[in-house]
């Protein structure tokens, strides 16, 4: 049976605001503070974008996209047979972003889907999806949208200030477009699913209240000392196991990778990552510092910025990977950039 092949054509990010800086949350964490900057998970980066109440997950998709379709021309605009979507703080519960962004496009797709669990690993999940679509209905091309918007609008709360995990968020989202083509093809992807350790990253209010209830208590991502522990543990070994297991697929080795993108949690994992391995740090691309962790926008964020900036040679061999949440969902998808060239 002939599988169509199928491409990540061109990837563009959108960044809300101008950078802040660290000093920013320095001078509102609380000092007794049990979590602090000593421990490797939340050392902060130097800079992070922070989105403002006003702008929407589809906003930021759109102007993404503007700067994509600016690229590819209005036609391809147009086309758009497929449109994913996931953002990490839905700001439009029952009909999610992607309808909108399809309208705003111009585009009328076969296919609008808005997937919420992925987390960090979602843009793999989302080219799994993709590439599933295309080889098995008429649709021919996708846009795929990655949007991070929780640290304005949840980290940066007054109690949440207090905390200094609120730090290590940025805001961002990327948008990449893929069609059925040889362009670039994807070679293998995988996806594991962990589900026990889910219950090691849970939300919670102070005042015990559920998110949808009124009150005055601010909504935050519950940490303990003991589900840090795991997820470093997960961590460390979840995402060399993927990227490992893909390039056992397509017989090569994960030192033999050109470009390796992952998402961006802390510098501890992309250190631990790099040496586990066995890749120097110029082949594993960091932004950390630039945006903080932009949790599923982080890896298609960096992935655009090498492709504007020619760092990525025709022929390369690009490994994208990242694990979600506290290690419930971990992904890795290879391909061959700019291979019919």
């Amino acid at each position: 049976m002939t599988t169509t092949p199928v491409s990540v054509v061109d990837i563009a990010r959108y960044l809300p605001g101008e950078p802040v800086g660290t000093e920013y949350f320095a001078e509102r964490i609380a000092p007794d503070s049990r979590l602090n900057w000593e421990n490797p998970m939340f050392v902060p980066p130097k800079s992070r974008h922070l989105v403002d109440r006003d702008t929407t997950a589809a906003d930021m998709i759109e102007r993404a996209a503007d700067t994509l379709f600016a690229r590819l021309g209005g036609q391809a605009r147009r086309d758009v047979d497929i449109v994913i979507t996931n953002v990490l703080l839905p700001d439009m519960p029952h009909a999610g972003a992607g309808a909108t962004v399809a309208h705003r496009l111009g585009a009328s797709p076969s296919w609008v889907l808005d997937i919420h669990n992925a987390g960090c690993a979602s843009f793999v999940v989302m080219l799994r999806l993709t590439k599933m679509l295309i080889e098995t209905t008429p649709a021919r091309s996708a846009l795929l949208c990655n949007v991070q918007n929780s640290a304005g609008l949840v980290f940066t709360q007054p109690n949440n200030l207090r905390n200094p995990p609120s730090a290590i968020p940025g805001d961002g989202a990327a948008v990449a477009y893929v069609t059925a083509s040889a362009e670039s093809p994807v070679l293998d992807i995988e996806v594991v699913n962990r589900p026990e350790a889910a219950p090691d990253m849970q939300i919670e209010r102070e005042d015990g209240s559920l998110y949808w209830e009124p009150g005055e208590a601010e909504l935050n991502v519950k940490f303990t000392e003991a589900s840090v522990a795991k997820i470093i543990s997960r961590g460390n070994r979840l995402v060399p196991e993927v990227v490992e297991t893909v390039c056992r697929r397509i017989g090569a080795k994960p030192s033999e990778i050109d470009v390796l993108v992952t998402n961006q949690p802390n510098r501890m994992f992309l250190r631990n990552w790099s040496e586990a391995l066995q890749l120097p740090p110029g082949r594993h691309l960091d932004t950390f510092d630039r945006y903080g962790n932009l949790f599923g926008a982080g890896a298609p964020v960096t992935l655009s910025h090498a492709i504007e900036e020619d760092a990525i040679p025709a022929g390369a061999l690009v490994v994208v990977a990242g694990f979600a949440h506290a290690g419930d969902l971990a992904a890795a998808a290879a391909l061959r950039w700019r291979a019919a060239a």
